[in-house]
């Protein structure tokens, strides 16, 4: 794959905030004492000075004593969704940000979907980050409070630009089938364009791609996407110039902020005038912005762009890949059905019985084996038997390379696939085996093996497990790897 354009810098994506550690006691700070006049200054061993964290705990004690229940009014920036269950930003109007974190617990009960640029209302703690010495606000309420000047630019946009029919379906382009070169806009030196290269290469090395270096962010950002778009255009359209066949617009996830530049309406009416398909990748998958609703397709991440480009040569795979997959969903579904009832036996109960149905559903694991690869040898069979009829109907065509090329990966394929489909059956059995194990030792007659007994008083009906709980001339009755005994209490001792 080819690749033309210049490189430059990457955008930094925010990180996570961090969870603040609960307050501790505040220590005494020692009494000050003017010294009298004339008297020397005190000596350096005299002196008490405080350690950081002494001086941070205090710190600590004044701010979430004093703040303890506030409310804050501010705009939502850079918002972070952790996989956790929290979620982390920054409260800020146009003077001061704070930074805060609503725990998981608290944002159960949140009713709406915090979003950048959106003015909101936080009751919360201040709490203190003794490792890096920072504050935020833990917000326990959360609550809308219109809407901040980015998000109301952006929905007053969307909707002049939608009655002027910018986002009718019916102006939509198909993309094509199997393009030979698309342009890309964005900037070169990043991860984006590092991921779609990667998608491109691994799928279809052969497709050419043109970078129109751009930055992403940042006052200059929306001229140079829009001079992008119509400088690709322009190239394509010149008389011997690059025929291209779609234009990707991309970059990675960020704020409200971060993302903008998609957002302005030069870009939007570009894209609207582009003679070649769009696709807008930008963000993560919820991130939606102006360019999404104008481009022909929007993909979730650019990534998927890259991937929708190139569809049409897996559809073309889709019949040879089919048998594969029904065959080893076919072959999964057996081993977790028989995993799932090795795994749900019961302790107590028969172990000798339980070996005897791991060991049979062994023997079943290696039958499958042999039918599997008896089923596999047919279905291959069956597809060099459909490829030759293809190739006698293609031969009018001249696609003898092809179907040769072809053959080649069926039968590297197949190799594979007997080698990973062995590897798999080898480690089955040995976790079999395992499990085997693992049974016998949790058996109560290996415990009794080492010597334990249990002792039962025959009187009640009960395991003993305290000399407390029997008194002398009691009778019981022992239980032992072998047999059983019947013993009499003559005495009682303490440990």
């Amino acid at each position: 794959m080819r690749q033309k354009g210049l490189d430059f810098g990457a955008q930094p994506e925010p990180s996570e905030a961090p969870k603040p550690r609960a307050a501790r006691p505040l220590p005494e700070a020692p009494a000050a004492r003017p010294a009298p006049p004339g008297a020397p200054a005190p000596s350096a061993a005299a002196r008490k000075a405080l350690t950081v964290s002494e001086l941070t705990d205090r710190i600590q004690g004044v701010l979430e004593t004093e703040f303890f229940d506030v409310w804050v009014e501010g705009e939502i920036s850079n918002l972070k969704l952790a996989s956790s269950g929290h979620f982390y930003f920054s409260l800020k109007d146009d003077k001061a940000q704070l930074a805060a974190v609503v725990w998981r617990n608290d944002a159960r009960l949140v009713r709406f979907k915090p979003k950048d640029g959106m003015k909101v209302l936080a009751r919360g703690q201040l709490r203190v980050y003794p490792p890096r010495g920072s504050y935020q606000l833990s917000v326990q309420v959360i609550e809308p409070l219109g809407k901040g000047s980015l998000q109301q630019a952006y929905e007053e946009l969307k909707e002049k630009l939608e009655n002027e029919g910018l986002f009718d379906a019916a102006r939509k382009r198909p993309l094509p089938m199997l393009p030979r070169r698309i342009g890309v806009v964005t900037s070169p030196t990043g991860a984006v364009l590092k991921d779609i290269l990667r998608v491109l290469g691994a799928r279809y090395a052969k497709l050419e791609v043109l970078v129109y270096p751009a930055h992403v962010q940042g006052d200059d950002a929306a001229a140079e996407i829009a001079t992008g778009i119509r400088a690709l255009n322009k190239l394509a359209a010149r008389p011997g110039g690059p025929r291209l066949d779609v234009i990707v617009l991309a970059r990675g996830g960020g704020s409200l902020e971060d993302l903008w530049a998609f957002n302005e309406e030069g870009v939007a009416r570009a894209i609207a005038a582009s003679k070649i398909p769009t696709i807008s990748a930008v963000g993560h998958e919820t991130d939606f912005t102006i360019a999404d609703f104008v481009a022909d397709l929007r993909a979730p991440t650019p990534s998927a762009a890259a991937e929708r480009v190139v569809q049409a040569k897996e559809e073309l795979q889709a019949r040879v890949r089919g048998l594969d997959e029904r065959r080893d969903a076919a072959l999964r579904l057996r081993l977790a059905r028989i995993r799932a009832r090795v795994e749900s036996a019961a302790v107590h109960r028969v172990f000798a019985a339980e070996r005897n149905r791991i060991r049979n559903l062994a023997q079943r694991t290696d039958e499958l084996q042999r039918r599997s690869e008896t089923g596999l040898g047919r279905a291959l069979e069956r597809g060099a038997a459909h490829a030759r009829r293809l190739r006698e109907r293609l031969e009018a065509f001249r696609l003898e390379r092809q179907l040769a090329a072809r053959r080649e990966r069926l039968t590297a394929q197949r190799e594979r696939l007997s080698s990973l489909f062995r590897a798999e059956s080898e480690r089955r059995r040995s976790r079999l085996g395992r499990l085997a194990a693992s049974l016998d030792g949790l058996s109560p007659l290996s415990v009794l093996g080492r010597g334990y007994a249990l002792v039962w008083d025959e009187a009640r009906g009960r395991l003993v497990r305290a000399a407390g709980d029997v008194a002398a001339g009691e009778r019981l009755r022992i239980k032992l790897h072998e047999g059983a005994l019947r013993a009499t209490v003559d005495s009682r001792e303490s440990d």
